[in-house]
């Protein structure tokens, strides 16, 4: 009898671990300690459980609010949290039977940084070239209100629903590892808004704007130059971030396309449409970086120009509601693709942000950009909007113009600035009747016009020869 009771006993309790062990909850890299939700926001927060049909509480530590969802067949689970205005830190709590916590949660801004190299470089300089002002930026960065996610590089040919990485909150031991342009920005947001920063960051040197769209997103174009690469990294390192709370995106990429700048004009307004459609949380802002001048021909003053490109960008403006660029003609470097001045990137994207998004006042957000011109004999007068307070090249050579008439010859310009310096008058004793103008036009020239707030102007043509 007594035997029979054991085994009894012992049979029971072997259910209940049974029971226990198999229902356990998982979730991806992202959530997890120390990271940050956005504010103010209906948040996606999800998992699995190695039941189907299981019920999964989640509860939240700033309100001691519970939310209920059954797994589905999968075992997998989403619940959409309400988060408050910025704080913390905070923890969550998610039980099936068993309970898993993620502790020291903020609540504050959230941004997706993406795109090639320039975004990818580290504070502590990266590809052989370094970060201007890296030692000072790392010395100084312990700020566990600025947080940053490096999702783990991988190509694949399949969505993928988690990534490699961990929530870094900056300090000069992990500040270094971080993309600079991002932690920059981040820098900046915190200091003006006194708001924790989240940052994602998904990047990989050398990729094409077409690798990180979703196979529905470039579904339309057939004849791709790189065709068999694309959607290879939204695969790999978007696809497992893609619903996660954000505020907006930050996007550097353009380089590797510079082969094409036609068809980025299609290519690049289309992505954004697709990451909009894939987050489903509407037209989140999306500001990215014009590409710096660079000698992409490596002296042979021939074949490829990426001011083609940088004009195609600046075309972008106009295709992507909710946008913004960040106008780099003044970092350029003629040898290197990877401009040292990231800390000069990452503020004129807060610039952009605080200005766009968060409604700072009293300061413009982005360069001159050329509107119309006019001509009078043989001169041709240039207007532009976003000057601000007016025009300056803080007391450089107002160099980098060109004219042309109706043979479409271009000779090299006198540029200066009107009376009420709003505009720039250009002219050459080559040219009696002036039809056309260029500024910076060229692979590689570093620009010099600026409004007054410090922020340069695009190149552009006047021409669509």
């Amino acid at each position: 009898m007594k035997r029979s009771c054991f085994i009894i006993v012992l049979f029971v309790s072997f259910l209940l671990w049974a029971g226990g062990v198999q229902a356990r909850i998982t979730l991806p890299s992202f959530f997890s300690d120390g990271m940050v939700l956005q504010q103010q926001s209906s948040v996606a927060i999800w998992g699995n459980s190695d039941r189907k049909q299981q019920k999964v509480t989640v509860k939240t530590s700033w309100n001691n609010k519970k939310y209920t969802v059954t797994t589905d067949e999968s075992g997998s689970w989403k619940v959409k949290v309400e988060t408050p205005v910025y704080g913390g830190p905070y923890h969550i709590e998610m039980n099936d039977g068993e309970t898993v916590r993620i502790n020291d949660v903020l609540i504050g801004e959230v941004w997706l940084c993406s795109g090639q190299s320039n975004m990818d470089m580290r504070v502590g300089g990266r590809y052989s070239d370094p970060v201007m002002g890296s030692l000072d930026a790392i010395v100084t960065s312990g700020n566990s209100g600025i947080r940053m996610f490096t999702v783990g590089s991988k190509m694949t040919s399949e969505p993928l629903t988690d990534c490699k990485g961990e929530w870094q909150e900056a300090s000069s031991e992990t500040v270094p590892e971080f993309s600079a342009a991002g932690y920059f920005f981040a820098r900046k947001l915190n200091q003006v808004l006194g708001i924790p920063v989240g940052i994602i960051h998904a990047s990989y040197g050398g990729s094409r704007v077409e690798a990180w769209m979703s196979k529905e997103g470039v579904a339309p174009y057939k004849d791709l130059p790189d065709v068999h690469n694309a959607s290879i990294l939204y695969n790999g390192m978007l696809s497992p971030v893609v619903g996660y709370g954000i505020r907006g995106c930050l996007w550097y990429q353009g380089e590797a396309n510079v082969d094409a700048p036609d068809l980025y004009t299609q290519l690049f307004p289309s992505l954004v449409s697709d990451w909009r459609k894939q987050w489903g949380i509407g037209e989140f802002p999306f500001y990215y970086a014009q590409i710096a001048p660079f000698n992409y021909n490596k002296g042979e003053g021939k074949g490829k120009n990426s001011a083609y490109l940088r004009e195609a960008q600046v075309k972008c403006l106009h295709l992507i509601p909710s946008s913004g660029m960040v106008v780099l003609t003044d970092v350029g470097d003629a040898r290197t693709i990877h401009p040292m001045e990231k800390e000069t990137v990452g503020n004129r994207f807060a610039y952009l942000a605080l200005g766009r998004t968060y409604g700072k006042k009293g300061f413009p957000v982005t360069g001159p950009l050329y509107k119309s011109m006019q001509t009078e004999d043989d001169k041709i007068i240039l207007s532009f909007d976003e000057m601000g307070k007016g025009l300056t090249t803080y007391r450089q050579p107002l160099n980098g113009f060109e004219v042309a008439g109706e043979d479409r010859v271009f000779h090299p310009a006198h540029a200066r600035f009107g009376k009420d310096v709003q505009t720039v008058i250009v002219s050459s004793p080559e040219v009696e009747q002036p039809v056309a103008v260029r500024y910076a036009f060229k692979d590689y020239v570093k620009g010099c016009l600026y409004n007054m707030s410090g922020l340069p102007a695009s190149s552009f043509r006047t021409d669509n020869w």
